[in-house]
């Protein structure tokens, strides 16, 4: 579904990126969120750390990417890999700049918007065309790499802006992004440049995979199918592997290799008309979505109840219990608001792990991730140093429980603590 346009007067390899079919469409939703559990994987079950993750994703692409760019045409399993690991660092680029610079995802969503942007207009005033069927130099290579790089973090950005700081949900926003991308696809249908509806479809298909894993990972009780990420991942890998060895037998999305191919030397009539679609395009997104932004925030503002889920009976049917051993009251009112919930699940948490309970304790630190998560939209605006600070805390606590092998003394420190900001 991309144009093909007139190639630059350089040195050609074969095509270095597979044909647009339903089976690339397949494979990058399941890397997307392959990618997303390997990096939470390393994060807290491995406790790398963001940084330490950071560091260890970006090795790997180093690699992968002078693994890519040393081979002379398509391969799948090199290219494939090569989108995995740009999906986990892509990821990474924003949740540092969340969590360890402190840019809120409003900024982001706009600074990876334009990033990606400028990248576009640079590979367009360079080489006259933004085709994936015409990857067939180091330089263009080079400018999709880069491109694909931005749609991840901006892919990111966009949708925990709307899942999390907006408070739709995983659930939500992937039906949203859903809804977008089938609107692409019928635009595309109907006339729409195909290397506009490429790029747009690209990007959306990252919140997608993030929301589709999120679901089958999570639990019943939260509305998910309760299959857990390590079962979601095994899939989503298991899937990966079958199709692209299916395609590396095939060849189904080998893109024609003959440089003299005429189809490679203009563009369809039907194609013209890029520019101002995309000038059309991009005013009405930022226009649908500063207006959507603005009427969420307004009724975030006038206020929301209080989450009643967080207080849901523990697992095994054990109730809530109202206080943990020598707790002491709260001394003053947090600038949050009401965090009881929140310091309910921590103590059944600490309770838990102090009667040598070390799976229980897992199970029931992830409600309040979950609680947390959805309360962020709310608790996020009333004090946004107050939310980073306990935000950071639970972090820790997250790392502690889920780590591959816990640490009784420093998982109890770490719920302590929590306990002591959630007054």
């Amino acid at each position: 579904m991309t144009a093909h346009h007139a190639l630059a007067p350089s040195r050609q390899l074969l095509n270095k990126v597979p044909e647009v079919t339903l089976y690339f469409w397949i494979v990058k939703v399941l890397c997307t969120t392959v990618g997303e559990s390997a990096a939470d994987f390393l994060n807290v079950n491995l406790n790398f750390g963001l940084t330490g993750t950071s560091v260890v994703t970006g090795v790997l692409l180093v690699v992968a990417m002078i693994v890519q760019f040393r081979a002379d045409r398509y391969v799948p399993s090199r290219y494939w890999l090569a989108v995995a690991l740009v999906s986990v660092f892509g990821t990474l680029v924003t949740d540092n700049l969340t969590d360890s610079i402190g840019v809120p995802l409003e900024a982001s969503t706009l600074i990876f918007g334009g990033l990606l942007a400028v990248t576009f207009l640079v590979w367009y005033r360079a080489e006259r065309t933004l085709s994936i069927h015409s990857i067939v130099t180091r330089r263009r290579e080079a400018f999709y790499w880069l491109a694909i790089l931005f749609t991840f973090a901006l892919g990111t950005a966009t949708g925990d802006l709307m899942a999390e700081v907006l408070g739709l949900g995983y659930l939500v926003t992937g039906a949203i992004v859903a809804a977008l991308i089938a609107l692409a696809a019928f635009g595309w249908r109907f006339g729409l440049h195909s290397v506009l509806a490429f790029w747009f479809i690209y990007i959306l298909t990252r919140p997608l995979g993030a929301s589709i894993g999120d679901y089958l990972s999570q639990s019943t009780h939260q509305g998910g199918l309760g299959l857990g990420a390590t079962v979601t991942s095994l899939i989503f890998v298991v899937g990966i592997l079958g199709i692209v060895t299916y395609l590396s037998i095939s060849k189904a999305d080998v893109i024609a290799a003959d440089a003299d191919d005429p189809v490679l030397d203009a563009a369809p009539a039907n194609e013209r008309g890029g520019l101002w679609q995309t000038v059309a395009v991009l005013a009405l997104v930022l226009v649908a979505g500063g207006v959507g932004y603005s009427v969420r925030t307004s009724a975030l503002r006038a206020g929301t109840p209080e989450p009643a889920a967080a207080v849901e009976s523990m697992p095994g049917g054990d109730q809530p219990t109202p206080a943990a051993p020598g707790a002491q009251p709260a001394a003053a009112p947090s600038p949050l608001g009401d965090l009881s919930a929140f310091r309910t699940i921590t103590q059944d948490t600490l309770r838990l792990l102090t009667a040598g309970d070390q799976p229980g304790a897992t199970t029931r630190v992830d409600d309040l991730e979950t609680e947390w998560d959805n309360a962020e939209a709310r608790l996020k605006p009333k004090d946004k140093a107050a939310w980073t600070a306990i935000d950071s805390k639970i972090d820790t606590v997250l790392r502690e429980l889920r780590a591959t092998s816990p640490k009784p003394a420093s998982e109890k420190a770490a719920l302590t603590a929590l306990l002591g900001a959630l007054r």
